[in-house]
């Protein structure tokens, strides 16, 4: 499997980008993907969506040696829930630890967890988000009110993943993408003669020109911003991956 993935701030942020992302083996033949897009009405956003990312690689660096000592592979259903469970109950330790605030731990989550032997996966968007499988687009919007995991830290956990509906499962995966919704962002940023802009999700989450290199998405953003003349407004992340 091939990952590419590429990070940059918006246009109309100043300080930090808060967005993040991450990818990690989390067993045999088995990777974590996730980006996270922080709340720009929050406070510290950059701080919630990169602790998010930082818990994700240390649960992943865990069940990858939990498995490897039992022998046991768990399904990818399994290995998912366990996943959100781990990072919900390290969450809000850290929220009593630190004594945040809520609206200190508020960022969006597109998680997905692939099986690159059996090419399948599991996806589950928290908040708002873009999951592309095989060319195929699952947008996931909530009218600027996203459903942030930090509103649900004192929840009981069986409860609110039970009540999780943007979940996907593929059993035959060629190519996958994740993205924040800074994707839908791009914009003009100065008065300059471009070429008439294409579509600009298609290009970076199906199109593969440019996938010898592991800098295809840095490259083709770079691409968009010198030949369209377009730049994200928002934070960007996108993971993608080619089996």
């Amino acid at each position: 499997m091939r990952i590419y993935h590429t990070l940059k701030i918006g246009e109309y942020h100043t300080n930090y980008c808060e967005d993040y992302l991450i990818n990690c083996e989390i067993g045999d033949q088995r990777i974590l993907c996730a980006v996270m897009d922080g709340c720009s009405a929050g406070t510290d956003s950059h701080l919630a969506s990169t602790l998010t990312g930082k818990i994700l690689r240390k649960i992943s660096s865990g069940l990858s040696h939990k498995e490897f000592i039992s022998k046991e592979t768990p399904s990818l259903i399994q290995l998912m829930e366990s996943v959100i469970r781990q990072l919900f109950s390290e969450l809000h330790t850290i929220k009593n630890t630190l004594l945040l605030e809520r609206e200190e731990l508020l960022n969006t989550l597109v998680i997905g967890i692939i099986d690159a032997q059996k090419r399948c996966g599991e996806f589950l968007c928290i908040g708002d988000g873009l999951i592309c499988i095989n060319g195929q687009y699952f947008e996931f919007e909530q009218n600027d009110h996203p459903d942030y995991l930090g509103y649900h830290l004192e929840e009981d956990f069986e409860k609110w993943m039970e009540n999780q509906q943007q979940k996907i499962s593929v059993d035959s995966i060629n190519d996958f993408s994740l993205s924040t919704d800074g994707i839908f962002t791009f914009k003009k940023f100065d008065g300059g003669i471009y070429e008439p802009p294409g579509n600009i999700v298609d290009y970076l989450l199906v199109d593969n020109t440019g996938s010898a290199t592991e800098m295809m998405l840095h490259k083709k953003v770079l691409d968009i911003e010198t030949e369209w003349g377009l730049k994200p407004s928002d934070d960007l992340a996108i993971i993608r991956g080619i089996l």
